[in-house]
């Protein structure tokens, strides 16, 4: 009898061993709508140190993707542009509490800020926020509700606004509403709005990172697009997490956080400033420092008291979003 037990269990371990390998050697990273050539690069450059490694990718808004994980989609790791959308994950037991504590500059490897990217030749003239409230100017960005992306322009137009009216509240909410009227259409997310824009020949402007303007441009050509650089822009980190919850099912957890602190090496920061994103390690800024022209960037925490704050006051049910989004 012990020897069939026994030799049960050899047996079993022959079959049970090479799936958890399997498991083990295999990410899935859910990431923002408009990172998929970023990571798609990072990915190429991870798997080459890391053989037989897949990762797979899932891109959307933030938001969408958050809520989308909670109710089972298995992401090892996520890459996303909003921290509330990770703090959303530890608060429902997928993320570890102190998760800005894992990797470096609140585990956020590169950042961007909003951004403008019009026709060829700029003919609207559009080169700073108010210029977005003229009734001559339809801007392009996704829905705020389900869009980081959009969360960080309507951040940015406030925060620009918050200067220009000197903290009027009556002239800062008209500004935002006024914005809100003049957009076209809101797309679900970001990599939607650039295709609104640049495909469909939509609006007069479209504001997306920095990031994304400069691969548009790239894409296609500086005799269609061109970028605008406003006199100042919100900062916006692009936070990173291993999903414990999921990891630990799986098995991947050295793996996820390997990939994650692949994303701060020269490597991996020279992979993200390639694709447009300002990065934090001081060698690889320099070696892309004539590429970015300079910009004031303000933070959330310095203009809105931080991202607890700003959830309970603009983007909690029946916050100041709510009330000048309006049913749209």
């Amino acid at each position: 009898m012990n020897r069939l037990f026994i030799l049960g269990t050899a047996l079993a371990a022959l079959f049970v061993t090479p799936a958890l390998a399997q498991q083990a050697t295999k990410l899935l990273n859910a990431s923002y709508d408009v990172s998929r050539e970023l990571f798609a690069a990072e990915n190429e450059a991870f798997i080459k140190q890391h053989p037989g490694v897949t990762i797979d990718q899932s891109h959307a808004g933030t938001s969408k993707q958050a809520r989308s994980i909670v109710e089972g989609l298995e992401a090892d790791v996520v890459t996303f542009n909003q921290s509330t959308d990770i703090d959303f994950l530890a608060k429902n037991g997928f993320v570890a509490e102190d998760w800005t504590k894992k990797f470096p500059n609140n585990a956020s490897p590169f950042y961007s800020f909003p951004s403008f990217l019009v026709r060829a030749g700029n003919p609207k003239n559009v080169k700073d926020w108010g210029d977005l409230a003229r009734d001559d100017v339809h801007a392009v960005f996704p829905n705020p509700k389900t869009s980081g992306n959009a969360r960080y322009t309507y951040l940015a137009a406030y925060a620009w606004a918050k200067e220009a009216y000197k903290g009027d509240q009556e002239k800062i909410e008209g500004y935002i509403k006024k914005i809100f009227d003049n957009v076209p259409v809101f797309d679900t997310g970001g990599r939607a709005s650039t295709t609104t824009f640049v495909e469909r020949e939509t609006g007069d402007v479209l504001i997306t990172f920095e990031a994304e303007t400069r691969g548009i441009v790239k894409q296609y050509g500086a005799d269609k697009v061109e970028s605008v650089i406003p006199s100042v822009s919100l900062l916006a980190e692009f936070p990173v997490a291993v999903v414990d919850k999921v990891a630990k099912k799986h098995g991947s957890e050295e793996l996820a956080k390997s990939y994650l602190d692949f994303l701060y090496s020269e490597e991996g920061q020279r992979i993200a400033a390639q694709f447009g994103n300002r990065v934090n390690n001081e060698k690889v800024a320099g070696e892309f420092k004539s590429e970015f022209p300079p910009i004031r960037l303000v933070s959330v925490d310095e203009t809105f008291g931080g991202w607890t704050k700003i959830q309970k006051e603009h983007f909690a049910s029946g916050g100041t979003l709510d009330k000048l989004y309006g049913n749209r």
